[in-house]
């Protein structure tokens, strides 16, 4: 039986994430989620990992035709030719950070800020999107870059009232 995969990122969800493979987790459902809710993304993560090597970009940049057709036509994947593009794309921008970057959530650390707190998270998410978007990633908008960064633990959740 698949693991609930809206309870898995709920429970991971702010918390300091330094592995390269799940700060990919979080972006891809950062490419699915805009045109539905977080949790109707978040719930294909076990879909997600089965047919994207668990996650592993280095793996995905290597996917050819018939792997990205066996994806397209799975019956329990979101049938979206172009965000499914949009994570052999992102794979691929993801292996061209190194050696730049130690991997892709050194990366996305390397845009935390001094005083977190403090921050506007729309204005940090829309200047990551747009160096993600100039190193050739795609799908990637100011307030999902956002709600990512928060996601991996680099801003602080919102304060509930």
């Amino acid at each position: 039986m698949e693991q609930n995969g809206v309870q898995d990122y709920s429970k991971l969800f702010g918390t300091q994430v330094h592995d390269a493979n799940t700060a990919f987790e979080f972006l891809m459902v950062a490419v699915f989620q805009p045109g539905m809710s977080w949790k109707v993304a978040a719930s294909k993560l076990p879909v997600f990992k089965r047919l994207f090597a668990n996650f592993d970009y280095h793996k995905i940049a290597t996917f050819d035709e018939p792997e990205i057709e066996s994806i397209e036509s799975d019956a329990e994947m979101i049938q979206n030719d172009r965000k499914i593009q949009a994570v052999f794309q992102n794979a691929k921008a993801a292996v061209n950070l190194e050696p730049e970057f130690k991997d892709l959530a050194d990366y996305f650390w390397s845009f935390k800020p001094a005083d977190s707190e403090a921050i506007d998270r729309t204005a940090l998410g829309t200047t990551v999107a747009k160096d993600m978007k100039k190193r050739g990633f795609t799908f990637v908008g100011p307030t999902t870059m956002g709600l990512l960064l928060t996601g991996i633990g680099i801003l602080p959740r919102p304060h509930r009232d």
